[in-house]
């Protein structure tokens, strides 16, 4: 669950990033507003990725989910590029969640 949680947290963090540039050029928001709420979103899914060992890395992601899609309203292309990410996120802790179920099911049967 991990892995796929920090691969979705990773590309995020990429993405967010890139929105920087949009959110000044395209929606007219100051660099002084901008820089810190983009780079600051990319940096908590950075963040949150590393600390996914523990329960307050997937809050911290669903944090970060949360914040990309407001920037929605903001950046519209955000809400759906927010809400990809956030339906990534859910899929990759479920999925997670089931591989590695199956994964102590192996195990009791072949130990």
């Amino acid at each position: 669950m991990r892995s796929l949680a920090s691969i979705v947290l990773a590309f995020e963090s990429i993405v967010l990033a890139l929105v920087t540039p949009v959110m000044i050029s395209v929606a007219d928001i100051r660099p002084a507003v901008a820089v810190p709420v983009c780079l600051g979103l990319a940096a908590l899914a950075i963040v949150s990725a590393g600390l996914l060992r523990f329960q307050a890395g997937y809050v911290l992601g669903s944090v970060v989910q949360v914040g990309a899609v407001g920037l929605g309203f903001v950046v519209s292309v955000m809400f759906v590029l927010g809400v990809f990410f956030a339906a990534f996120w859910v899929a990759a802790i479920v999925l997670g969640r089931r591989i590695e179920e199956a994964k102590k099911a192996h195990q009791a049967q072949t130990g």
